[in-house]
């Protein structure tokens, strides 16, 4: 008797259906899996074969073929031992329920038959509601995290016998549900805040225009003038995820093993601060089984790198296709996966090797050409995706003292919103969502300039030697502080703003 049972496989962070074909026939005695799956898959064997025998139901002594199908998509893990049980207790008559094709079915199986958690629940969960399938056995461990996708029924199990008992009407197991509301209105902000950074007025208004646009933003000052502390508060005044974004950035966590122990949805902006000894692989992503990296960690998000020019070279220049496209295309010599990764990067980096270069004092040593080496670390290309350039300078110590009250990340949040939802309006049904999206046909459409602002970049772009890429950011940005300022139109004050964000331009000139 042949038997099909529902399962699934991942594919970046999205879902595929597997069918669990189950055939028991007459022969020498043998379990077979095929399908091309990995290690894991093949040594599902014997945890089935012992879930079974210890969940009071006898295993078959006869020929056992498992086909995991469609057979040319590569199987990974340890998700497919329940269908896989479920699939010989079906083919040998010890499951009665008619309506199987309506179930699916995802879970570890140890080998006294308990039912254990495994990474991906939420994009496969997501992937069985989009083909129809109503029912889904899940691991109690990962029901939180399953029951977030609406229009499902989600069977938590503990044990092996326990889905039997359901499938057989002998004990049913209530669908679990979670209010997602209430999710969404709980989340809650981080500690730091703007409040705490005194002075920096030019920086914090850099920040601004970076999260009321979606920029990427450089940071160059010396050690110790507050980089790293306005980084850690960008993410304070970004605009609360959407429940659709909420939903793509869990995904990413949950085929990576990341998400945290009954968790449901991650509803706080990743903020993600890898060493400047991380490798590119760990940045980009990959692996034998590829994973996500640090910069689809950071999907709608913050990506800081500290000491920028320190990084690698290699691992810095592999951000160059996820800043430009805002998703990154990892290919291997079995398979090739696209991972999001619409991150807002932050860096930051001192102008020197002492870092003292832009202070006024006589600290700095270095020559102009030892300057041009350290800040050579960092290529071209790589900073024309960067449309942001700030300096920032130390303060003294009567700024430092002073008891006048900051500016919150309230305060500063509610602008950042209202200039979102100008760019949501004005690309509605686009699929773009904020300025720094544009492409180059809509640039043309939303960015244009009068004569004599028009005249005012031309003398900027050849006095700085920009590049097409640095000219373009140019008018995102300008578009961006137009739309702070309410303005239907780019005047040249904003031009003149967005061109002062070259900073970088100009030291490296």
């Amino acid at each position: 008797m042949v038997s099909k049972i529902n399962s699934c496989a991942l594919t970046g962070i999205n879902g595929r259906i597997v069918e669990v074909e189950t055939d028991i026939s007459n022969g020498i005695p043998a379990f077979d899996i095929v399908g091309l799956g990995d290690t894991a898959v093949r040594e599902s064997r014997e945890r089935v074969r012992a879930a079974i025998k210890n969940s009071g139901e006898e295993f078959p002594v006869r020929r056992i073929t498992i086909n995991l199908a469609p057979a040319n998509l590569r199987k990974e893990g340890s998700v497919y031992d329940v269908s896989i049980a479920i699939g010989i207790l079906s083919a040998k008559g010890a499951v009665n329920d008619n309506e199987l094709n309506s179930y699916m079915f995802l879970g570890e199986l140890s080998l006294d038959g308990e039912v254990k958690p495994v990474t991906g629940i939420l994009p496969m969960v997501s992937c069985a509601y989009e083909n129809g399938i109503k029912n889904i056995f899940v691991p109690e461990a990962n029901a939180d995290e399953a029951a977030v996708i609406k229009g499902i029924n989600i069977l938590p199990v503990k044990t092996l016998m326990s889905i039997i008992e359901h499938l057989n009407g002998k004990k049913t197991i209530v669908p679990y549900m979670i209010d997602i509301d209430s999710l969404l209105i709980s989340n809650a902000r981080a500690s730091a805040d703007f409040s705490d950074v005194k002075g920096q007025a030019s920086a914090k208004r850099a920040m601004e225009v970076a999260a009321c646009g979606a920029h990427n933003l450089l940071m160059i000052g010396s050690p110790g003038s507050g980089k790293t502390m306005l980084a850690k508060r960008l993410p304070t005044i970004l605009p609360n995820m959407t429940f659709e974004e909420a939903i793509e950035v869990t995904k990413i966590y949950s085929v990576s093993g990341l998400l945290p122990q009954k968790a449901s949805l991650i509803t706080a902006r990743p903020f993600r601060s890898p060493h400047h000894t991380i490798s590119d692989v760990s940045l980009a992503g990959g692996g034998k089984h590829i994973k996500p990296g640090e910069v689809s960690l950071a999907h709608y998000g913050v990506l800081f790198l500290d000491e920028f020019p320190e990084f690698g070279k290699a691992a810095a220049e592999v951000l160059r296709q996820p800043l430009e496209d805002g998703e990154i295309c990892i290919s291997r010599a079995n398979s090739s996966v696209v991972y999001p990764a619409k991150a807002t990067l932050i860096c930051a980096a001192n102008p020197c090797k002492c870092g003292f270069y832009l202070e006024p004092s006589d600290k700095c040593k270095c020559t102009p050409r030892m300057v041009r080496q350290y800040l050579g670390k960092l290529s071209q290309p790589l900073l024309d995706r960067i449309d942001i350039h700030t300096e920032i300078h130390s303060l003294g110590y009567d700024e430092l003292a002073a008891r006048e009250s900051e500016e919150s990340s309230a305060d500063i949040r509610e602008r950042v919103n209202k200039a979102r939802r100008v760019q949501l309006e004005r690309y509605r049904g686009m699929g773009i969502y904020s300025n720094s999206e544009l492409s180059a046909s809509l640039i043309k459409k939303y960015c244009e300039l009068d004569r004599y602002t028009s005249a005012l970049l031309k003398r900027a772009f050849e006095k700085l030697g920009l590049s097409a890429r640095a000219h373009d950011r140019i008018l995102k940005v300008a578009r961006t502080i137009a739309d702070m300022e309410k303005s239907e139109g780019i005047k040249s004050d904003h031009i003149a703003e967005a061109i002062q964000y070259r900073s970088l331009d100009r030291i490296r000139v």
